[in-house]
């Protein structure tokens, strides 16, 4: 069996507002394997970005994690003190945000804010820190990295900022990298060799990667197994060829519907998912999806289905199974 950087097992997170709990991570169990790059994919709202953040430790209140374990590397975080889980997290894993803008400090130079989690978490002096940043700029294909240490976020492009991110989330060389959205604000030449220097350097290091995204094209790309969410559960799981090639969830096939077809005729209509994800506050009494789906049965909309097993490593949350 692989060994795994990342364990997930019935992990619960969620609000807790004046309107009553809002379960935005429900009862999701995943794994990533050493080395591998794992895709969670589905729309906004879905739960994706919850689960990142829940197992970065960086639910806030309202926020909580109320049920569940997180283990990296065979170590338990769920429970852990703040200060705990700083001493792990930028070290053994770190974050890509989906706009590096938002995620740098705009009134220091970018080298510096690199060094600092050399200095939080290696015995190193600043010249030291220092070197191994021009050094990381350079792996991450930043040219001439010594002008890049001293410039402001506001001077760099959003590839340039993007890439700055990497090399940040990879200074101290983490077990396990998550990249939220991590192309979303970039054009597709950019999104293509930030994409593909993820994958190398995953292969570069043995990095265990997760790659939370709504474009199926990333996920296709680089993931070696998928998981599909919606409202706040994993509706389908399974490796990434077989996902895209024996779909089983009416809603993956929604989404794979859903994407743009080159090849076929301009005036086509591109087909869509009607209507909404559903308030989770008020989720209906079956099935999450039956609202929306055109394969619903009675049974659909009074029970909620379970995962169950369709091939080996391939898991539906649905009753009707089989090819959508």
């Amino acid at each position: 069996m692989d060994e795994l950087t990342l364990k997930i097992e019935h992990l619960c997170s969620g609000f807790f507002t004046e309107r009553g709990y809002v379960p935005a991570v429900d009862d999701v169990s995943l794994e990533i394997p050493k080395g591998k790059i794992v895709g969670i994919v589905g729309e906004s709202g879905c739960g994706k970005s919850m689960i990142a953040r829940s197992v970065m430790g960086l639910l806030k209140y309202p926020g909580r994690i109320t049920g569940g374990s997180i283990q990296l590397a065979g170590k338990e975080l769920v429970g852990l003190k703040d200060r705990q889980m700083q001493a792990i997290r930028g070290c053994d894993m770190a974050m890509i945000f989906q706009e590096p803008m938002t995620s740098l400090n705009p009134v220091q130079p970018v080298g510096k804010q690199m060094r600092e989690a050399l200095l939080l978490h290696k015995s190193v002096d600043k010249k030291a820190a220092r070197d191994e940043v021009l050094r990381m700029m350079e792996q991450v294909g930043i040219s001439e990295p010594e002008k890049r240490y001293v410039s402001y976020p506001h001077q760099l492009s959003g590839g340039l900022r993007q890439r700055i991110m990497i090399a940040m989330a990879m200074i101290c060389k983490p077990k396990l990298l998550i990249a939220d959205e991590p192309t979303t604000a970039l054009d597709v030449t950019i999104e293509a060799q930030i994409l593909q220097l993820i994958r190398n350097l995953s292969r570069q290091t043995g990095m265990s990667v997760l790659i939370i995204s709504h474009n199926l094209g990333v996920i296709a790309e680089m993931c070696d197994s998928v998981y599909v969410m919606y409202a706040g559960k994993i509706v389908e799981q399974a490796d990434a060829l077989t996902l895209f090639d024996q779909r089983s969830h009416p809603y993956t096939s929604g989404l794979m519907a859903s994407v743009i077809d080159l090849e076929a005729p301009v005036a086509e209509r591109l087909p869509a998912i009607g209507g909404v994800v559903p308030n989770l506050l008020h989720l209906p009494a079956g099935c999450a999806f039956a609202p929306r789906c055109s394969r619903a049965s009675e049974r659909c909309k009074t029970e909620r289905p379970e995962l169950r097993e369709l091939a080996p490593g391939h898991l539906c949350r649905c009753f009707e199974g089989g090819n959508a």
